[in-house]
């Protein structure tokens, strides 16, 4: 495999909505290739997953309807920042790849550090202002993680519809439940 540099993390703090991250570069574990959320000029989806976590696979079926409803409109990637062997750049190569969205090994755990992602999975919404991109979502997808036909509030979802809608974000963060990722 390719050596995997990050490119340009740098952060002003996304501890709180509103707050700039100038620019991500992460491996993309189907093409090899580096990809940046900054050369997104939609709105950006980031979902911290994993290959072995439960909660990942409880999810799958809805993140993939939600790439449907917003293709052309938003962009998913999701990110990988798991240590374990079976969470390696190869493995992650052979997972989720009928969802057509990029999947970025952050191995180092820097982008996980930087918006202070804790669970698989955890959603974060971005979007571009004046070539930054602010974090407008963080958190759960929504509010059943195990059946999905029981969900009563959408907050990725909603949160999506408003940034697209222009209009305010009531809740923009919601406690994420899912595998705790293990910090190296």
């Amino acid at each position: 495999m390719k050596t995997f540099l990050f490119c340009a993390l740098l952060l002003l703090s996304l501890q709180l909505c509103g707050q700039g991250l100038e620019t991500v570069s992460l491996p993309n574990a189907y093409t090899n290739e580096t990809v940046s959320l900054a050369q997104y000029t939609v709105p950006v989806v980031v979902i911290f997953t994993s290959n072995e976590c439960p909660f990942d696979n409880y999810y799958k079926t809805r993140i993939k309807e939600m790439i449907a409803a917003y293709q052309g409109k938003v962009q998913f990637v999701l990110v990988n920042s798991n240590q374990d062997p079976q969470e390696s750049i190869e493995k992650m190569a052979i997972h989720n790849a009928d969802l057509g969205i990029p999947y970025l090994a952050d191995k180092a755990q820097q982008a996980m550090d930087i918006v202070g992602a804790r669970k698989s999975p955890e959603a974060f919404l971005l979007k571009k202002e004046a070539d930054k991109l602010i974090l407008q979502y963080s958190g759960a997808i929504d509010d059943n993680p195990q059946v999905a036909s029981a969900v009563k509030q959408s907050f990725l979802k909603d949160a999506i519809d408003r940034v697209l809608s222009g209009t305010k974000i009531d809740v923009n963060n919601n406690r994420a439940v899912g595998c705790t990722i293990k910090k190296k």
